[in-house]
């Protein structure tokens, strides 16, 4: 029934790559300032030798994630592809284990744009699509693009803008 549907050729801004590194940053440093905390603590207070040996252990593993991580920023944004058509919303995700998503435009209830503000300060904006057992998103587009993708999808869904 649906063999004539192509794989998703849409790609996310280029600048998601900047945006995730900033945040993967951010909760590494976090991270790494509350390990940093534990072993003074450890230090000063001198806690059981064990609680010593584990966090001294963190500290590589941590390193090592936090590399990982920018890695991985590049790794998602050369798998993540979406496609819009008046019946479907295709969503491909992915790096290690892919995830594809075929969502019926009949099953779509709502659409947002988000913007927090590392996206705000690239002009990006994410998409949210929500049904009424799950939520979707495309996590950054330039913002004229995700605004125009949002009136896409609310038109082929049917979405009916409501007045306060």
């Amino acid at each position: 029934m649906y063999s004539d549907i192509n794989e998703p050729r849409e790609k996310l801004s280029k600048h998601v790559v900047r945006v995730w590194i900033i945040r993967e940053t951010i909760e590494n440093v976090i991270g790494l300032t509350i390990l940093g905390i534990l072993l003074y603590l450890d230090y000063h207070f001198s806690w059981k030798a064990w609680i010593g040996w584990i966090l001294i252990g963190l500290v590589p593993v941590s390193i090592v994630m936090m590399v990982w991580s920018w890695i991985m920023s590049f790794l998602l944004y050369k798998n993540w592809r979406y496609d819009v058509s008046e019946e479907f919303l295709q969503l491909k995700m992915g790096v290690i284990l892919e995830k594809n998503y075929l969502v019926p435009m009949t099953k779509i209830q709502s659409v947002a744009t988000e913007q927090g503000p590392l996206l705000r300060k690239y002009g990006l904006c994410s998409v949210t699509v929500d049904t009424m057992g799950s939520s979707h998103s495309i996590p950054a587009l330039h913002k004229e693009d995700a605004i125009e993708l949002r009136n896409q999808i609310a038109r082929y869904a049917k979405i009916k803008e409501v007045e306060s």
